[in-house]
This record gives C-alpha cells, structure tokens and sequence, in this order.
C-alpha cells in the first residue's frame, strides 16, 4: 500500500485530478489505505460490509480520518461498488487488482528468502480471499529467479475457508473452470470472498508454481489457530486456515518431515479478540468441541481451593 500511495501523491505533484484513493475492503486493506494516505496528506474513502468486521478493523480506518462507507452487503458487493467508483474522475482504486499494489506486495517474497540468508523455502502457504498476495508473490520469486538471486521456486499453496472455496473448487477441477460463489459466513472474515477480482494471476502463478489449494472448515482454522498460539504466537482466525492448510499438506505427505515451509500471517491475533474469547470459552459458532481451549477457572478467595486448583493444572490425571 505504501507504493501504491507513494506513487498517487507523485501523481498529484505531476497533476493528476484524483481527489481520494478508494478500497473495499473486510477490514486490513482498509486500514493500511488509511494509515499511509493520512501519512501523504490524501483523501481516502473505505468501503465495508456493515456488520461483517471486527470493532478493531473497523477503528482503524475512523482514528486515520478515513471516510467509511458501511454497505448492507458482503465484500463482493463493495468491491463491485468501488470499481464504479473509480470509473469517476478523481477516484482511484487501490486494491489489489491495481499492479502498483502486487509491485509492493511481492517484496514480502524478497524478505522471506533474504531472512533465510538467501535460501528458498519448500513451500509457502498463503491465505487465499481476494487472491492478489498469490501473484504478488510469484513474481517477486520470479524476480529473484530472473536475476540470478535464487536457482529454485517453492510450491505454493493458497488456503480457503470452506465457506468461501470458490478457488479451490477451481483447483478440485483441475483450474478447468472457475466459477464466483456465494461466500457464507465464516470467522475468517477477512477472506470471505466468493468471486475473486485476481483470481485469473492466483491460477497462472499456482501454474507456475506447482501450487495447491486447501479448504479448512470453521473447527480446523479455530483449533489450528489456538495451536499455534501455545508455540507463543497470537494468530488471526485467517493465519488459522492457512495452518491448517499445513497440517493437512503435512499429514498426507504432500508436505515432507524435513522441509522449510513459510505460512503468511495477515493480520494481529489482536483486532480478532473477540474469536479468542469465544474460542476458549466454548461458545465460537461453528466450533462445538475446541481442542485447545483454555478457559479461566473461578475460584473464591480460599487458599485451600485455590491449592487444589494448582495441583489439578500441575497433575490433571
């Protein structure tokens, strides 16, 4: 996003008419478009589905003097609002369809390999919504490969929550066919997308790539999220489909024992505070029976219960 907007404020300066930079957005887009359009001095206009993002998405993008645009409708329907927008003069698109965002993007491939001190990973798995990270990160592999940086390409594979597959459908039919569908609720809201507008590039790159699609349900995306976060991550319920993702790639044997693979986190664990809550509570739609809840233990002011408790948590058989 920081290019993109770089790159409108040289616009500006040269006397482009654009008067705002737009995005739909299910919530991070929104606020990265904020922070860095109020760092330019530029006008940004956000477009959300009401009711369909967290209270911290949603403050992001208000605290950067954002102006918001709460729709009675999914992400589809803003994104197809936003894209007329930007046929209006002075309105111009940032999402990730525009190729000013995949140039940025695709340095999150070049920091991957270079924090390996120059070694590619086997694999990267990305969560898969509106599916500009997947080329976006294709071609900065492709870059490297071209100048000579690296001599191999990983395997890539994009991750869906089962309410939102239509990507993975695709993939389940060899990419003969792609077809939009209607995204049904998921917790992974950030990518409950059904008819992605960069989804031609995500099957080229996974081509390419000898890539792979993978679904998690709302179970496998929560309980593969609270997994992780007993390593001491804090993952956000998206990063969550995309370990599960790994988890099932691993316990095929798709994915071997001893290789490197790298899982892309978008978003903090902490605008999602609410998922965590309910997760460990028990009460998460869609999750009857958490695997890795932990829930707090109410105990009254007595030493004797509480000794008992501790003893418990030490030696629970």
């Amino acid at each position: 996003m920081t290019v993109l907007v770089s790159t409108v404020k040289q616009m500006i300066a040269d006397g482009a008419p654009i008067r705002a930079v737009a995005c739909a957005s299910t919530g991070d887009t929104s606020a990265s478009l904020a922070a860095y359009a109020a760092a330019a001095g530029l006008r940004a206009m956000v477009i959300l589905p009401r009711g369909k993002i967290s209270a911290a998405q949603l403050v992001q993008p208000l605290a950067n003097g954002a102006a918001v645009l709460a729709l009675d409708t999914d992400f589809d329907g803003c994104m197809a609002v936003v894209q007329r927008l930007a046929e209006e003069e002075g309105i111009y698109l940032a999402n990730s369809m525009n190729s000013l965002r995949i140039e940025g993007q695709k340095t999150v491939a070049i920091e991957i390999v270079q924090q390996f001190d120059w070694e590619v990973p086997d694999w990267v798995i990305i969560p898969g919504g509106n599916l500009g990270n997947v080329s976006a990160l294709g071609a900065g592999f492709l870059m490297m490969q071209e100048l000579g940086l690296i001599q191999k390409l990983p395997r890539i594979c994009v991750a869906q929550a089962e309410a939102a597959n239509p990507l993975y459908r695709c993939y389940r039919d060899g990419f003969a066919r792609f077809a939009a569908v209607t995204a049904r609720p998921t917790l992974a809201s950030a990518i409950q997308i059904g008819n992605p507008v960069s989804v031609r590039k995500a099957i080229r790159t996974l081509k390419r790539f000898e890539g792979t699609v993978e679904q998690a349900s709302e179970a496998e995306l929560a309980d593969a999220a609270a997994r992780a976060d007993r390593t001491g991550m804090f993952n956000c319920p998206h990063t969550g489909v995309a370990l599960a993702a790994l988890e099932k790639l691993r316990s095929r044997g798709d994915i071997g024992a001893k290789e490197r693979v790298v899982v892309i986190s978008t978003a903090s664990g902490l605008k999602f505070a609410d998922f965590k809550t309910k997760y460990h509570e028990g009460s998460l739609p869609g999750v009857p029976a958490p695997r890795h809840a932990n829930p707090p233990v109410a105990l009254p002011s007595d030493y004797g219960k509480v000794r008992d408790a501790v003893r418990r948590a030490l030696d629970p058989a």
